[in-house]
């Protein structure tokens, strides 16, 4: 499951933000690399949070890189939200939506990971 959110915010901001209105507990870990040139990796902020209740796993990810995007045909959205494992669809609809009631979140939208080209640069 994929969230596209868009806000100015840095990476540790908006997270803060998650954590505190969603109750979550977003924690920085080693940036995603991923192989996006030939030449050297492009680094990209990585957060996770794992629900233990459920065993589903939530990562932050950024969208703008160290040197790119990590899907170049969504630039407009500025972080992702990869939900791994189940979250059933009442979960995630009230997920958007109190994503959608932080002030700073412009928009926070589900994605359909199978309709994006660049999908494979989100298998980690």
């Amino acid at each position: 499951m994929l969230i596209a959110v868009t806000t100015s915010l840095k990476d540790y901001r908006i997270c803060y933000l998650i954590n505190k209105c969603l109750n979550f507990n977003f924690v920085k870990t080693a940036d995603l690399a991923v192989d996006i040139h030939e030449s050297a990796p492009v680094y990209f902020s990585l957060y996770h949070y794992n629900w233990e209740a459920s065993e589903t796993d939530f990562y932050f990810i950024g969208n703008k890189g160290s040197d790119g995007y990590l899907i170049p045909e969504m630039k407009k959205a500025d972080y992702f939200l990869m939900i791994k494992n189940y979250i059933d669809e009442t979960d995630l609809e009230k997920l958007i939506l109190a994503l959608n009631r932080i002030p700073e979140i412009v928009a926070a939208v589900k994605i359909d990971p199978k309709k994006i080209k660049s999908r494979e640069n989100l298998l980690f």
